[in-house]
């Protein structure tokens, strides 16, 4: 479709930074592209529009990531309600662990950086173990949002034993890459933006220093004690965010951390038997689905044996807590149906194909990121760019006798950067959810420190592409 393949997620990702109407946005961007396909006719356009959204369902990963998005809530439900949450914060402040803001902000940033297996377990299990006591200490949901969502995506593509490092090898496979190991860990070094984005965010945490929309959510906490801003529609009700643990039960850490423990390490466990004894060859999906409930059937037994909860109880909380997110499985639905539709128009290998025509050497790495990063921002998806754009790296290295861990590094720099802040990614969104904030509200407070992530990337590429 030429460059009306670009129009429909770019408008689409205007429209929702604009209006902050992010389904509304996200489904225009679905119709115009189909409207398009049906050569104009509005009708059919929106026939298959919809059409779009059901066929969905239709990949049974995307459903599997769909519904575990969903059971989320009941994990964080389970959690509040048999006390385990306000257990943990305790615990944490018994025994000074964080004792003021940089501490919790660190504690995020750890946590999101030790679980490198799977990018939403990450950024639920941050999440989930920081909100309360960025709560506590007046922290905004956004820079929770924020730290978890740039310990996922930029750290997992840097460690290659995770489903992220076999999608990627994989690819190298596939284009008579020698050695893609070797590849793989070479680019490493060369992934600018993934490593300046773990650093921005720690060196936000260490200095305090806010900028952009950032700054003035913090001082909305700090000043009025909202959470949120007035208007906000945070991705979970807040009847489960909000829930108090039940009366007359004590606040007892395991009760948290037994679900959340059992879930992380149910996820390699997973990747091994989806595998077949290789972690590198499981299902992402698959596994992240089996671990979110082991940790609810789990939480859920252990709050019966304790007497915590009746079955009636357990079963009514599930209930609510699922329920409490079906505003982030509409999104979530919403999201892959306009990746879908991108793939339709050709939106991604058209933008690579204008670009390859005219790469001079120098500026091969920086603009291999730049396009990387298009493609990634106006489709939401890393792994479809890394798929567009390797079999055109690949080429280049040979053709112009670059350093292959110096293009493959741009281009996996560049597709993390879409799936770290568009709004159509699925770990954006899922960030949203984790921190309980305005889905809009995240993208906008942490898009200034990606984009100035990507700016040092960007040179970096420039310096690398001209002297080495």
């Amino acid at each position: 479709m030429g460059w009306l393949s670009i129009f429909p997620p770019v408008l689409a990702i205007i429209l929702a930074m604009k209006t902050k109407q992010v389904y509304f946005s996200l489904f225009f961007g679905i119709w115009l592209g189909w409207v398009i396909l049906s050569e104009w006719n509005p009708i059919a356009g929106t026939t298959r529009a919809l059409e779009a959204c059901v066929n969905v369902f239709k990949d049974p990963d995307n459903t599997k990531v769909i519904m575990f998005s969903a059971l989320v809530g009941a994990l964080i439900a389970f959690t509040q309600y048999s006390g385990g949450m306000d257990g943990f914060v305790k615990w944490v402040v018994d025994r000074k662990l964080v004792r003021n803001r940089r501490q919790a902000g660190l504690l995020a940033w750890t946590v999101g950086m030790a679980i490198f297996v799977e990018t939403s377990i990450c950024i639920l299990v941050a999440g989930a173990v920081a909100r309360s006591l960025f709560d506590r200490f007046r922290i905004s949901r956004e820079k929770l949002a924020y730290i978890s969502d740039s310990t996922s995506a930029p750290k997992c593509v840097l460690i290659p034993l995770n489903a992220w490092g076999a999608f990627i090898i994989g690819l190298l496979v596939k284009q008579g890459m020698e050695n893609p190991i070797r590849v793989l860990v070479s680019s490493m070094a060369f992934n600018f933006y993934a490593v300046l984005a773990i650093l921005l965010v720690l060196g936000v945490i260490l200095w305090e220093k806010d900028i952009g929309p950032m700054r003035e959510a913090e001082r909305r906490i700090r000043e009025e004690g909202k959470f949120l801003r007035d208007g906000a529609e945070p991705l979970i009700s807040t009847e489960v965010t909000s829930m108090t643990k039940k009366e007359g039960v004590p606040p007892r850490v395991i009760n948290m951390a037994l679900p959340i423990v059992a879930m992380v390490i149910m996820m390699p466990v997973g990747l091994f038997i989806t595998g077949h004894g290789n972690l590198m060859n499981g299902a992402g999906a698959t596994s992240v689905f089996w671990a979110v409930l082991v940790g609810i059937g789990l939480g859920g037994f252990a709050y019966r044996i304790q007497k915590i909860m009746t079955v009636r109880e357990i079963v009514d909380l599930f209930m609510k807590g699922v329920g409490g997110l079906i505003p982030l499985a509409i999104l979530m639905i919403f999201a892959f149906a306009i990746g879908e539709t991108c793939r339709e128009l050709g939106t991604g290998i058209f933008v690579a194909s204008v670009a390859k025509a005219a790469l001079p050497a120098q500026f091969v790495p920086m603009l291999l990121f730049l396009v990387s990063s298009f493609i990634s921002f106006s489709t939401g998806t890393s792994w479809g760019t890394f798929a567009i754009m390797i079999p055109i790296g690949v080429p280049i290295i040979s053709m112009m006798g670059l350093h292959s861990g110096i293009v493959i590094g741009a281009i996996l720099g560049g597709g993390v950067f879409g799936d770290h802040c568009s709004p159509i990614s699925d770990t954006t969104i899922i960030a949203s959810m984790a921190a309980a904030t305005d889905h809009i509200d995240h993208v906008r407070t942490q898009l200034p420190y990606a984009v100035l992530a990507a700016g040092g990337a960007v040179l970096m590429y420039l310096v690398v592409g001209i002297f080495i």
